[in-house]
């Protein structure tokens, strides 16, 4: 019988070649899509946030952030977008080879179109729902192409190394930059002038206070609404025709305390702006600074603020809502710099600096608890001293958000209450005043501490804003819009003075600039500056040029014309506020949010339900008149807007605390007639 041929097997390489080359095709593709993922991403999230991030040091410096923490944010904006779409994209690998080539497919195709949502919202007029549908078509149309041609994913594959040099970009190039990698720890200080003595020095810088705010209808501060302010200008220097250098404190603020006008887009830190006042006084006075979104005290001069880090945590979760204001299809109704709300004493965990002032209309025995922590280690450290001391706060007063009474009671309010258009603009500034009112509160403290520490009278004090803010319609904010529509409102700020033993008040109309702070500061302290400034001391002749210098943008100034503004023309409050409730007969309804919160008021905690906000059917027309009653009172009349994304809404400010008391409160909302007939309204 003959044998059987020979059936050798094949040697292993050769059994494996054919597997190993699938294996390696098939990790290749992966890897290709992956870098796909990679770059697309990097395009939607980590380019855009980092961009904002790189051009807004202020954010980190007002959340406190260390290099640590700066570092850890980037990694992850950087990585963790990237992994859920990627692992998305692998475990469908499980369901075959066609699933997973879809899934690549259905995922570049969203991600393009969350892509020109971006774009769209940048090159287009296009808003909400039309600039969605062309974004779904573009992405759409971008998948097909993916799908059909090679080209697009190699140019993607390519893109990939975008996020690093994204990165490379933020930690070595951006104004944040600074911030993670300081390159100098301050510069030069100043020298005695002359055989004076150098006296106490007491800056209190608040923020976003228009000069007109203060003022009554003759001209003069308002010494009902803020007596606080009315007195501190009865001893002190007023220098009326003031104005800021810019309506963004990182850019106007290190202009006030450099004497220079602001020149390139970088980082309000010390390492940026090495010669300021900081630096000048540290080798002849002590330094209390308590800075809030500028870093400017270098770590050789100032003892690192009290208050507690913020955490990566928030770092994180205020990213987020920028995220969503960057990416969305709309334009964002919320202001950025609504998050550099200060915290409480009590938030912070701090003990009372001071006892509870015998103020009757201070109603809730809550000042101190509502006094933002960086205010209360101020005055704290209002103490006199062997060593003549610089005691500096930016006290982030009055400016937005809003959230005080005058009484200093807080109240709650949606984020996305609109601060321009019909009906809004008003109820902005009225919040704004308010929250003014407790501002003045938090003067009065400060006269008050200097006063029974013995500083006021020996002291040069010093109290004034970075910038104001306009609520004209139409241009409401701080930028150029509103710079060309309300200078008034925008550059002219309150500027007062108060020199060593001086009793009597007065008035400087002289074309006062902010660049004139440090050199009048300087020459009041007797402290020789070992730069060049641009500013002017008050103690040097008046400039006879009256033309004003604002930077929208450093390096780019604007002028316009000086001279003290007018008071603007307020609305007369409605002739129904404060009368008791004469009701007509019931019909109609409307939604009130947090309707409970009147069911339980407290007001020993320092918080009432003081903004009343809701909708109303579309049966009741635009403009229409609420009056807004609590306890048989009517606390505000506020129209009803036209609809926005919140709906046809409505909100009102009830900013007489006295409408309130513990326990249950009734709360009624009236449509008022053309004849001044009141119809209640249902509420739910």
């Amino acid at each position: 019988m003959a044998e059987p041929a020979s059936a050798d097997p094949p040697a292993p390489d050769e059994r494996a070649r054919p597997a190993a080359g699938r294996w390696d095709r098939g990790w290749r593709g992966e890897l290709g899509r992956l870098l796909e993922v990679v770059a697309l991403v990097g395009l939607v999230v980590t380019q855009p946030l980092l961009d904002v991030l790189g051009r807004s040091p202020d954010f980190f410096l007002f959340h406190r952030a260390d290099p640590a923490q700066i570092l850890l944010l980037t990694a992850l904006v950087a990585v963790v977008p990237t992994v859920p779409v990627a692992l998305l994209g692998t475990l469908s690998r499980l369901a075959g080879r066609t699933a997973r080539a879809l899934t690549h497919t259905a995922l570049i195709g969203l991600l393009l179109a969350a892509l020109a949502v971006q774009v769209g919202r940048h090159v287009t007029p296009l808003r909400g729902v039309p600039l969605l549908l062309v974004a779904v078509l573009a992405g759409a149309a971008g998948a097909v192409a993916h799908r059909r041609w090679r080209a697009p994913g190699r140019v993607l594959r390519l893109a990939a190394a975008g996020p690093v040099a994204f990165v490379a970009l933020f930690l070595l190039a951006s104004p944040t930059s600074a911030v993670v990698l300081p390159r100098t720890d301050g510069g030069a200080a100043g020298t005695a002038q002359g055989s004076g003595v150098h006296p106490p020095v007491v800056m209190l810088i608040l923020d976003e206070l228009p000069l007109v705010s203060l003022l009554g209808a003759d001209g003069r501060i308002d010494a009902a609404r803020f007596p606080h302010f009315a007195e501190l200008a009865g001893t002190s220097t007023w220098y009326r025709n003031a104005t800021g250098v810019s309506g963004w404190t990182p850019n106007a603020l290190p202009a006030m305390l450099t004497g220079r006008y602001p020149a390139r887009p970088v980082a309000p830190h010390y390492s940026q702006y090495p010669d300021n006042i900081f630096t000048a006084f540290g080798g002849l006075y002590d330094i209390q600074a308590e800075e809030s979104i500028t870093r400017l005290c270098p770590p050789s001069r100032c003892e690192q603020p009290v208050t507690p880090e913020q955490g990566l945590g928030v770092l994180v979760q205020e990213t987020g809502k920028l995220f969503g204001q960057v990416t969305g299809p709309t334009e964002s109704a919320v202001d950025p710099e609504d998050s550099y709300r200060e915290q409480t004493r009590a938030e912070a965990g701090l003990d009372a600096a001071e006892p509870v002032p015998a103020d009757p209309k201070f109603r809730w025995d809550s000042l101190d608890d509502n006094q933002p922590a960086r205010f209360t280690s101020f005055l704290a450290g209002l103490k006199p001293t062997p060593r003549p001391t610089l005691h500096f706060l930016h006290l982030l007063m009055p400016h937005s958000p809003w959230a005080y009474l005058p009484s200093g009671a807080r109240y709650d309010a949606p984020e996305d209450l609109p601060n321009d258009g019909a009906g809004w603009v008003e109820l902005a500034r009225q919040r704004h005043l308010a929250q003014l009112g407790y501002t003045d509160r938090l003067i009065g403290e400060t006269l008050r501490t200097l006063r029974a520490s013995g500083l006021y009278d020996q002291a040069l004090v010093v109290v004034t804003a970075d910038h104001g803010v306009s609520f004209r319609p139409g241009a409401q904010g701080r930028g150029m819009d509103a710079i060309k529509a309300a200078a008034g409102e925008v550059a002219w700020v309150p500027m007062f003075i108060k020199e060593p033993r001086q009793q009597a008040g007065r008035v400087d109309d002289r074309n006062w600039e902010h660049v004139d702070l440090l050199p009048t500061v300087a020459d009041e302290a007797n402290i020789r500056l070992p730069w060049r400034v641009d500013g002017r001391s008050a103690r040097q002749a008046p400039r006879t040029d009256g033309t004003k210098h604002f930077y929208d943008r450093p390096g780019e100034p604007v002028t316009f014309p000086g001279g003290v503004p007018a008071p603007p023309l307020l609305p007369t409050p409605h002739p129904l506020v404060g009368t008791e409730v004469r009701a007509g007969p019931a019909g109609g309804s409307a939604r009130v949010a947090d309707l409970a919160a009147f069911t339980a008021v407290d007001p020993d905690t320092g918080t009432l339900p003081a903004l009343v906000w809701g909708d109303v059917p579309d049966r009741i027309p635009d403009g229409t008149l609420l009056a807004v009653a609590v306890n048989g009172r009517i606390g505000a009349v506020v129209p009803v807007v036209p609809a926005d994304p919140g709906g046809r809404r409505f909100a009102a400010l009830l900013s007489d605390d006295k409408l309130f008391h513990a326990g249950t409160n009734q709360l009624d909302v009236f449509q008022v007639a053309t004849d001044g007939t009141l119809r209640r309204l249902a509420l739910s």
